[in-house]
C-alpha cells in the first residue's frame, strides 16, 4: 500500500514541477505590453510609455497588482528592445534568457529613460532624440473657421521592417564583436619609456565602436539598418486656430535605431482671404453703399465664410467710414468653439458721377 502512494506523490510532483516550467516558459512580453510579434521597436516603446505611467506605483500607491504589473512591463521591454534578448526569447522563450544570466534592470531606471516629470524620485535620464522638422502648412480663413481634415503623406527614414534595425540578414548573423567584448572600446597600453605605460581608450577598430558585428547584411537596406518610406498622417485644424499656429506629431520625424525620433512640426499658414480680415477672434470686412443707401438706409445680406447668409441693415444716415458691429458673427474661440467673436463691418460710400440741373434744384429745396 505505501508504494503506490509514494509513486502518487512522485507523479504529482512531476506534474506540478511541469506545470511551474510551462508558466515561466510562457511568458508572453508581446502580449504583456499589446503588441504584435513583428511590431518595431518604436511600437514597443510607445506602448511601454502608456503602460508604465498607468501602472507606475506613485500613481497606484499601495496597490501591490500595479506594482507587479509595472516590473512586469519593465521586464518585457527590456527584452524585447534588445535585439539580441528579443532574437533569443523570440527563438527558446524566457527559458532561453534564463539560461543565458544576467537578471534584469531596475524597472525605475528605465522608465526614468523616458524624462518623465513627478515620478520614480530623482531618477533622471534622458534617451537620445533626433532632430525634428518643421513644415509651413497652408490653410484658408475657412479652414480655421470651419475646421478641417488634412491628409498629409510624408517621405521620411524608417528603421527598416525587414532586419527591425539590426542591419542584418537573419538575427543569427548579428554576434557581439570578439576585440571589444561588446563594448565598442578597447584599453591600449603605449610605452612611453623604459617600464612606464600610458593606458588610453580608444574606439574598437573592428566594430567601429558598435559592440557587434554583422557577419551577412540585410539585403533590404544593406546593413544600414534604415531605409525610406512614405508615412500618412492626417493632420485636424481646430475651429479658431490663429496664423502661425503649431501641430505637433510627436517622435514622427526621421527614425534611427537607438535614437529617440524627433518631432514633426506643422505651422499653420493662413491665406488671405479676399473678404474678411481677421484679428483675434474678430473679423472685419467692407460694404459698399450708394448714396440714396447712406442717407435713406438699406437693407442687404453678406454671405458668411460657412456661406451662411448675415443679414445687416440701417435705417439712419450712415456716414462714410462708419463702422457697425455684429456680435457672435466673427471666428471660434479656439479653446470653446461655441463662442465667437464679432464681425465689423466699415461702410464706404460711393457719391454719383455728376447731378442733373433738376437734381441740383431738388437738394437745393431739400438741404
Amino acid at each position: 500500500m505505501k508504494w503506490p502512494a509514494a509513486r502518487s506523490c512522485v507523479f504529482l510532483l512531476v506534474v506540478l514541477a511541469l506545470c511551474l516550467q510551462l508558466v515561466c516558459a510562457g511568458t508572453d512580453y508581446y502580449k504583456i505590453l499589446g503588441v504584435d510579434r513583428s511590431a518595431t521597436k518604436k511600437a514597443i516603446k510607445k506602448a511601454y510609455k502608456e503602460l508604465s505611467i498607468k501602472y507606475h506605483p506613485d500613481k497606484n500607491p499601495g496597490d501591490k497588482v500595479a506594482e507587479a504589473k509595472f516590473i512586469e512591463l519593465a521586464e518585457a521591454y527590456e527584452v524585447l528592445t534588445d535585439e539580441e534578448k528579443r532574437r533569443i526569447y523570440d527563438r527558446y522563450g524566457a527559458e532561453g534568457l534564463k539560461e543565458g544570466g544576467g537578471g534584469h534592470r531596475d524597472p525605475f531606471d528605465i522608465f526614468s529613460q523616458f524624462g518623465f516629470g513627478g515620478f520614480g524620485g530623482q531618477r533622471q535620464h534622458h534617451e537620445r532624440k533626433g532632430v525634428s522638422v518643421n513644415i509651413d502648412l497652408d490653410v484658408t480663413l475657412e479652414d480655421v473657421f470651419l475646421g478641417a481634415t488634412i491628409e498629409f503623406e510624408i517621405n521620411k527614414q524608417i528603421i527598416c521592417p525587414t532586419c527591425r534595425g539590426s542591419g542584418a540578414k537573419n538575427a543569427d548573423d548579428v554576434h557581439t564583436c570578439h576585440s571589444c567584448g561588446g563594448n565598442g572600446i578597447k584599453v591600449v597600453r603605449q610605452m612611453l619609456g623604459p617600464g612606464i605605460y600610458q593606458q588610453m581608450q580608444t574606439t574598437c577598430d573592428v566594430c567601429g565602436g558598435k559592440g557587434r558585428i554583422v557577419k551577412s547584411k540585410c539585403p533590404v537596406c544593406q546593413g544600414t539598418k534604415v531605409k525610406r518610406g512614405s508615412h500618412q498622417l492626417t493632420i485636424t485644424i481646430e475651429r479658431g486656430m490663429a496664423d502661425q499656429q503649431r501641430i505637433v506629431f510627436e517622435n514622427e520625424s526621421d527614425e534611427s535605431p537607438d535614437i529617440t525620433p524627433g518631432d514633426l512640426i506643422f505651422t499653420l499658414r493662413v491665406r488671405d482671404h479676399p473678404v474678411f480680415a481677421r484679428n483675434g477672434d474678430n473679423l472685419y470686412t467692407k460694404e459698399i453703399l450708394t448714396l440714396k443707401e447712406a442717407l435713406l438706409g438699406f437693407e442687404r445680406q453678406i454671405k458668411h465664410l460657412d456661406g451662411q447668409l448675415v443679414r445687416v441693415s440701417r435705417s439712419d444716415v450712415t456716414q462714410p467710414g462708419f463702422v457697425q458691429e455684429i456680435k457672435n458673427e466673427g471666428m471660434p474661440n479656439v479653446e470653446y468653439p461655441s463662442e465667437r467673436g464679432s464681425l465689423f463691418i466699415e461702410y464706404q460710400v460711393v457719391f454719383p458721377p455728376a447731378l442733373s440741373p433738376e437734381q441740383l434744384e431738388e437738394l437745393k429745396k431739400i438741404l
